[in-house]
């Protein structure tokens, strides 16, 4: 099973960045963890990150040629906003587990709407950075149902 993880704009400022919303721990911690998770589930894992929504929309797109079972994806404030990200998720046919390491619906009302949970698998958020491995663990159940 070949899996993307993909973050988006200020991600990469885990473990600074309003850490009573998301944590202490940073991406490149995060990553290491997803990385053995994904070594013990025999996932083929890659991670990146982007604060660019062109180069997000790129990675989706490639995601589809590259044949990958599925995408977990943090797109930050692009979820509220891009109608792009939703288009080039609605484009492929690979299925995108939407996460937010937040609960989205108890902070601030602008962050209610996500452009992406219509076209996304499924979303999870608000368990910390336990969404991504639950994010994982739904593709791996995906997967095994064929």
């Amino acid at each position: 099973m070949r899996v993307l993880i993909l973050n988006g704009p200020n991600l990469n400022r885990l473990g600074k960045r309003e850490p009573d919303a998301y944590g202490t721990f940073t991406l490149a911690e995060l990553e290491h963890e997803l990385e053995q998770f994904a070594f013990d589930h025999g996932i083929e894992l890659t991670c990146s990150q982007s604060n660019h929504e062109g180069e997000i929309i790129d990675w989706l797109q490639q995601a589809e040629r590259q044949d990958l079972d599925g995408v977990v994806l943090n797109a930050g404030a692009y979820t509220h906003t891009s109608i792009a990200i939703r288009d080039a998720i609605a484009s492929i046919n690979v299925p995108v587990i939407e996460v937010h390491i937040s609960n989205v619906y108890k902070r601030e009302d602008f962050r209610h709407h996500s452009f992406i949970a219509p076209v996304a698998e499924g979303q999870i958020t608000g368990f910390g950075k336990d969404v991504y491995f639950l994010g994982l663990h739904a593709l791996l159940l995906r997967n095994q149902r064929g």
